[in-house]
């Protein structure tokens, strides 16, 4: 396993795609990351970056939608299949994979590289939604919302990244800071046994004692790969995300997340996705999502 404890070196690449989207603009995010100054800091740390870049990602114009309970399958797949083939490689070499979004059906790529590579992994999902939906149970059709779904082998999509053949254990798969859930959702983290600590549970138990047990649940081979969609943290923290929600994670919480993680020294990659400078003051989103990756790469707020 790539332990954190004893990484040196970090892989970046972009996916800037808002195809799974229902809004516009979260394929600027990698750029409002990288220009919060995330490789100049991450270099301050003491860490070796090699920035692999954007991927190629074609916009909406240049594609058919298809199939409307599933918008722009196609385009989104093959966008997974440049970035599971980047991930495996940066994995391979020893690197931390951190991928930088881009809307968060980028996931589905992000975690096949890393099977190819670990052939396992937990997954922390840390998201205001569930992204549980299937194109049957989907009242939009946005990709983006049913990653985690596709990554559990439901829903037939994903079948270049081999998410047709394999699946996550869903025991070690964690759902953090779900604030707002469709029905169809609902029945399939009961029915799949899916944990999942919505914020009114981590009000009621406190932050940690939840991570805690969240961090035993994903503790195995492959270490802990974070999906954080910045919408997890409340809008007013965080205004340019694609999809707010009211009561999020604030600041503090947020943070202290990263660094109670950053401290097990099981978190293996990580991938921050759906920052949207359209809707954004100064960057500040882009900033947070700067920040919280650099604190769960083991730097604290004091410094």
């Amino acid at each position: 396993m790539n332990n954190l404890q004893t990484v040196s070196r970090v892989g970046i690449v972009g996916v800037p795609m808002d195809l799974g989207a229902g809004r516009r603009g979260v394929d600027m995010g990698p750029s409002a990351i990288r220009y919060a100054g995330l490789e100049r800091d991450l270099r301050e740390m003491g860490l070796s970056v090699t920035d692999y870049h954007n991927l190629t990602v074609p916009g909406p114009e240049s594609g058919d939608v298809g199939d409307l309970h599933a918008r722009y399958e196609q385009l989104i797949e093959h966008a997974c299949v440049l970035l599971r083939e980047c991930v495996a490689k940066m994995a391979r070499s020893g690197y931390f994979p951190l991928v930088l979004g881009g809307d968060h059906s980028i996931a589905m790529g992000t975690v096949a590289g890393l099977l190819d590579a670990r052939d396992d992994v937990g997954l922390l999902w840390v998201d205001a939604h569930g992204d549980i939906n299937t194109p049957e149970s989907s009242p939009s059709g946005n990709v983006h919302g049913m990653p985690v779904a596709t990554m559990l082998g439901l829903g037939g999509l994903g079948a270049r990244l081999g998410w047709t053949e394999r699946a996550l254990d869903p025991r070690r798969v964690v759902l953090f800071g779900t604030r707002t859930l469709d029905a169809g959702e609902r029945r399939t983290i009961r029915e799949r046994g899916v944990r999942m600590f919505t914020m009114s549970e981590i009000d009621q138990r406190g932050l940690k004692a939840c991570l805690d047990e969240a961090i035993e649940r994903l503790r195995g081979p492959g270490g802990i790969h974070i999906s954080f969609d910045i919408d997890a943290v409340d809008p007013l923290e965080a205004p340019g995300v694609g999809t707010p929600w009211p009561g999020g994670l604030t600041y503090r919480e947020a943070h202290l997340a990263m660094e109670v993680l950053a401290a097990t020294g099981e978190v293996s990659s990580m991938e921050l996705v759906e920052v949207n400078p359209i809707a954004d003051h100064e960057n500040r989103t882009g900033k947070l999502a700067a920040e919280l990756i650099l604190s769960a790469l083991g730097r604290t707020i004091g410094g």
